[in-house]
């Protein structure tokens, strides 16, 4: 029988998900997920966050949360036996008003604790749902902003001596945006500029660089850019300003396979819908294979000493990634053109 640590465990990782990824979407730090299944409960500050925790973590991995709590309880009683010794002592003669008090006082403890739970306590929302409960609000301190937003979410933006507030809206196709006097709509990897104080003068770039309507859960990937410090939308996004080839183009931005067979000894780092990143050595004779939903980014020590397809639609096309020693660094994403079609694009970034 599983133990409770390991039927989390074997629940995340059958799902693929690190202990990065579901820290973001539970908002439970890292080192309590792994205590969790390390079944390490001294790193809790009290029970009650221990099975705070506890339920939110089964439920979104989908696991029974009423099993994980028995067998919670089971550690426990492991861990404090009672001693021979003391079960064949005699029951010690107590006052009266102290068996009273020994017993109203749990009685009051435990309806307290059920007056919460039935009354107070907000429910939890199902495995796979976005577990944010309260938009969140950001402030634009520096010169650029990227993070993933959810819908309700705002960012304040600094304009002179003013603070103008950008809120998501609505995360349909496409996105939308409140701004002071409006609203903008983006589509996957899709920028504009925005006038917030209404003089005429372009004075943020806003960037849709990651987003899958079919999983709010994974937020918007969004980027602000104050427009005096930007430029074009080429230095924006730090690419060369067209691509290097264009691999797919279609009606819609659908998911990819992209497969590495590797020729030589080589470092090879990808990052995967700009949010999970792996790097690993690899030898002659390994393979990697590895799909995305948005787009793909490339780190490669010796371009020569890998092959790269990528299938998708039915369809693989081989890509070029550069010449032997070459370090490069590929960024394939779809974009979306001004008839509306899109299509997969690699560039070169390095």
């Amino acid at each position: 029988m599983e133990s409770l640590g390991e039927k989390l465990k074997s629940a995340r990782e059958a799902k693929g998900y690190s202990y990065e990824y579901v820290g973001r979407e539970t908002n439970i730090a890292h080192r309590y997920l792994e205590a969790l299944e390390a079944e390490d409960f001294s790193k809790f500050p009290g029970e009650p966050y221990l099975l705070g925790f506890l339920r939110n973590y089964g439920e979104y991995l989908g696991v029974d949360v009423d099993e994980l709590l028995s067998l919670y309880k089971s550690i426990k009683i492991q861990e404090q036996p009672t001693p021979v010794e003391q079960l064949l002592k005699s029951p010690p003669s107590f006052p009266r008003y102290l068996v009273a008090v020994f017993i109203v006082v749990p009685l009051l403890a435990v309806g307290a604790l059920v007056s919460y739970f039935v009354f107070i306590r907000p429910p939890l929302q199902p495995a796979g749902t976005n577990i944010q409960q309260l938009p969140m609000e950001y402030k634009l301190e520096g010169s650029t902003l990227e993070r993933r937003f959810y819908q309700g979410d705002t960012v304040l933006i600094p304009v002179a001596a003013e603070q103008y507030k950008i809120e998501l809206r609505s995360m349909d196709d496409p996105l939308a945006l409140v701004i002071p006097g409006g609203r903008v709509v983006l589509g996957l990897s899709e920028s504009t500029n925005v006038d917030l104080n209404g003089d005429g003068i372009s004075d943020v770039w806003v960037t849709l660089s990651d987003w899958e309507r079919s999983s709010p859960q994974s937020g918007a990937l969004i980027r602000f850019d104050i427009a005096a410090e930007t430029g074009d939308l080429a230095g924006v996004s730090g690419e060369t300003e067209a691509p290097v080839q264009a691999v797919f183009n279609s009606i819609n931005a659908y998911p990819f396979t992209l497969q590495a067979e590797f020729q030589g000894y080589c470092m090879f780092r990808w990052e995967i819908d700009r949010r999970d990143r792996n790097e690993r050595y690899f030898a002659r004779g390994d393979d990697l294979s590895v799909q995305a939903q948005n787009g793909v980014r490339l780190w490669v020590s010796n371009a020569a000493a890998v092959k790269v397809v990528l299938i998708g639609a039915g369809r693989t096309v081989p890509l070029e990634l550069g010449a032997p020693g070459e370090v490069v660094v590929i960024d394939l994403r779809w974009i979306r053109d001004n008839d509306g079609r899109f299509r997969l694009n690699q560039y070169r970034l390095q």
